[in-house]
Order: structure tokens, then sequence, then C-alpha cells
């Protein structure tokens, strides 16, 4: 077994010299162009150069170079040719995987994000102009064949063997053993971050759980309920599913709707803000406008009987109602046949008023009115009938033929004279204008005259 060791140790150390060499000559190494990442793991086996390098499936680039470092990891020189995926920063992380089952690899790498810095380029020695990524963000994966062998009795001793030794070279490296072992299975690391962040957060998970103890015990006490809730929720989860169908299609729909929402909820928005002052007004006159609907309540108090009344009128002319319908289908009538004419008659009141018209017909009566009509020394008088002849114009003295007197002799004048005094005698119920009408006319004595000069009466 010792013999069997000896032999691997011996080639080991001589591919780690033909990689040094080829190193040396420029065919391996961090030659300039492009962008390079000299990733450090802890195990780059059956890795080659010009294996691609992926990012999330995608080649973006090639393995250029392997070496050794002097703490005993293995550097891999990643040269990205796609700048898309560059530059790498403090997050990014690497992994060696199988690529096919012919012990193939690939590195599988994530670039990181924006909001971290960027890898730290290496100044001098060896993968100089490169940028480091460290051994604590790299992985390399373990071979199913390996995991497999270890059914074979001779791997089995082989093993055992390497764990002796491994006992005593490794004595006073744990710390060195146990982050190899982290590093080893991402996911080994990732619980140690997990339990490191539990146990900074003690204190949180200790006040959480006397927390829950307070919001569990209420529910404990309500359990039938919230078992309850659980049936209903149940219920309406079996109701959802048989209409998955409109459910999808309102779905469907909705972004639709949100396009359309969109402009609404501007307009609220700016609505809301340009109302802002309006409700702070309405707020400072809130004790006012309480005031006034505390004293509108009487009023509603005593409005409740006389909308009674009115209802009960309403109720008792609803027949009346009912009997009028026939007349106001005929008004109705009425008012679609007079349109026409009202329109023509609206026509020609705008006519009028905006021409003048109705100014100048009354004008028209009150000049003609004037012009047939006289007067004489009681004042102005208005013709019964029309008087045609050479008395119809103005004079300012008496003409002769033209006038007309009324005198108190002869049998006629006497009689009508009596007549009228014996009615005026009589008549309890005549008004005093109609007597001072009637002296006027015979006068007080009934022997006076009334001598009238006025041309064409």
């Amino acid at each position: 077994m010792r013999r069997g060791l000896a032999i691997s140790a011996v080639v080991a150390v001589v591919i780690v010299l033909v990689v040094l060499l080829l190193s040396g000559t420029g065919v391996i190494g961090g030659g300039s162009g492009g962008y390079r990442v000299e990733a450090l793991f802890d195990n780059a086996g059956f890795a080659v150069p010009g294996e691609q390098v992926r990012v999330a499936g995608a080649p973006v680039g090639t393995i250029s170079a392997l070496s050794v470092t002097k703490q005993n990891l293995a550097a891999v020189t990643l040269s990205i040719n796609n700048r898309d995926f560059t530059p790498f920063y403090t997050n990014a992380t690497c992994t060696i995987r199988p690529q096919s089952l012919i012990a193939e690899r690939y590195v599988d790498c994530a670039p990181g994000t924006v909001g971290h810095a960027r890898l730290r380029q290496i100044k001098s020695g060896y993968g100089a102009g490169n940028y480091l990524l460290p051994v604590s963000q790299t992985s390399s994966p373990i071979d199913p064949d390996i995991v497999q062998d270890i059914s074979q009795e001779s791997v089995r001793e082989s093993l055992s063997v390497i764990l002796n030794e491994l006992g005593t070279g490794l004595a006073g490296r744990g710390a060195d053993l146990n982050s190899v072992i982290l590093r080893a299975d991402p996911a080994l690391a990732q619980t140690e971050a997990v339990f490191n962040i539990l146990g900074s957060q003690n204190k949180l998970l200790a006040q959480l759980a006397t927390d829950s103890n307070r919001v569990l015990g209420p529910l404990a006490k309500a359990r039938n309920s919230l078992s309850d809730f659980v049936v209903q929720a149940n219920t309406t989860a079996t109701a959802s599913a048989q209409r998955s169908a409109q459910i999808a299609e309102s779905i469907k729909l909705l972004p639709g709707f949100l396009k359309q929402l969109k402009p609404l909820m501007a307009d609220l928005g700016q609505l809301a803000s340009q109302g802002a002052p309006v409700m702070t007004s309405l707020g400072s006159s809130a004790a006012a406008v309480d005031s006034e609907f505390k004293s509108l309540t009487p009023f509603a108090t005593q409005a409740q009987s006389a909308l009674k009344n009115l209802g009960d009128a309403a109720q008792q002319s609803e027949s009346s109602l009912v009997a009028a319908q026939p007349l106001a289908n005929q008004l109705e009538s009425l008012g679609s046949a007079a349109v026409p004419s009202s329109t023509s008659l609206d026509s020609l009141l705008t006519s009028l008023n905006k021409t003048g018209g109705i100014q100048q017909f009354m004008g028209l009566l009150f000049y003609g009115a004037s012009a047939t009509n006289g007067y004489d020394a009681d004042g102005h008088y208005v013709r019964i009938a029309p008087i045609v002849g050479s008395c119809n114009t103005y004079a300012k003295v008496p003409v002769a033929g033209c006038s007309a007197k009324f005198a108190s002799t002869g049998a006629a004048a006497s009689v009508a004279t009596q007549a009228a005094r014996q009615a005026l005698r009589s008549s309890s119920a005549s008004t005093t204008a109609l007597s001072g009408l009637m002296r006027y006319l015979v006068g007080s004595g009934g022997t006076s005259t009334s001598s009238k000069s006025a041309s064409g009466k």
C-alpha cells in the first residue's frame, strides 16, 4: 500500500512540473487579452484548458490555464470572452461541474450583482493582471463513481490507510481541514452561515417563542372558530376550483383592465391632491355643519307628518290624475301640433324685438289716437264715432258751421233735464262717480250749457 501511495505522489509531482513548464513557455497562463479571472479551488481534478466557462448555461469563455499555488490550491484561469458578463463582483461564485459521463468538466459561474464591489486585480506574481476569485467562493464536485467505488474492497482498504495517514498529517491542522470540508460541499457552508445567523439572533428567537405563546394562547381558545374557518376555506377553494376557467379568464383580462384603470387612478390621485384643501376647509367647518344637522332634527320630525299628509293627498288624487291622462295626451298632441306655429311666432316676435317693430306699433296707436281724437276747454276726449267733413282740421277759434251747443230751452231739453233729475232722486244705489257724471252732463240748475269749440266735432 505504501508503495502505491509513493507512486501516486510521484505522478502528482510530474503533473505539477509539466504544468509549470507549460506556464513558463506561455502555452498556459494569464496572458493578456479579454477579461481573466483567477479562480482558486481545493480540487480541480479532470478540469483541462479549453473546457467551457458558463453563466446560467450559456458559454461565455474557456479555461485558459491551470496551476498550483503555494497553499496547494488549484488556480484555474478563466478567460471570459463575452463582455456582457463582465466584470465579476465580490459576491461571484464558481463551481466545477461534470459535463458528461466521461469525466469532462466545465466551470459554472455567477458573476455577482452590481451592488457589490468588483473583484480585486492581482498586481504582481503569477496571474498578474487577472481578477482574483478566492477559494471561499468556489466549490468542486464529488464524482458519483468515486462514491460507488467505496463498495470495492481495495478502495475501502486504501481509504482506511489514507484516513490513518491523514490523522497523523493533519494533527495540527484541524481548522484547515474544517474549512476544506465546508468548501467541499457548499450546502455545509450555507448551513453553517444559517446557524451563525440564528446564533446572532438568539434573543430575537427567544422573544419570538414568547410572543408565539401569547398568540397561540387565544388561537387555542378559538380553535373551534379556526377549524370552521379551515372548513369554509375548503368549501371556498372547491367552489373556486369548479370555476377555474372563469377565474383564469378574469386573470387574463386583468392586465387590460389595469391598463385602462391606470389613467383613472392618476386622475383620482390628482383629484385627491386638489381636494386636500377642500377637505381641510370642511374639517374646520365640521362643528358648524354638525350644529346645523342637529338643528335639522326638529324640522325633520315635524316634516314627517307633512309628508304623510302629502302622501295621503297624493293617494286620494291618484284617480283624478289617472282620469286626466287623456287630457294630458290631448295637450301633448296640441303642443306637438303647435310647434310650427310657435316657431313662426317666435321668429316673428324676435324680428319685431330686434327691429323695434313693437315700439313702432305702439307709437302708431298713440299718434293715431292723438290724431283722430280731440280736446276742449275741459280736456282730451275720445270720439266714439268717426267724423268725416270739413271740421276735421284743428282750429283755435270757432269755425262757422262747426260749433255744437247744448241749451236748456226747448221741450226736448226740458224733458231730458227732468228725466235725469228724477233718475238721480230715485236711484239710491247709484255711485258718487255716476252722479257727478250726470250732474256734469245736465248741469246742476238745468239751465247751464256746455259750449265746445273745436273743429271737426
